[in-house]
């Protein structure tokens, strides 16, 4: 999969090295930003009580 990717990335060598760290911080923004939060709701973690 990551040798598909890498192949059809567009550009020489150093071109295509920026494209995927961006697509890197792309992917890791998205989960931190949208994914976590709207998983972090749904964990029974939130629902804490103390005896």
């Amino acid at each position: 999969m990551y040798g598909w990717i890498w192949r059809h990335l567009p550009g020489p060598l150093p071109v295509r090295i920026a494209e995927a760290v961006a697509a890197v911080l792309l992917v890791v923004a998205l989960l931190m930003f949208v994914v976590f939060p709207w998983v972090e709701a749904m964990l029974p973690f939130n629902q804490v009580t103390t005896q």
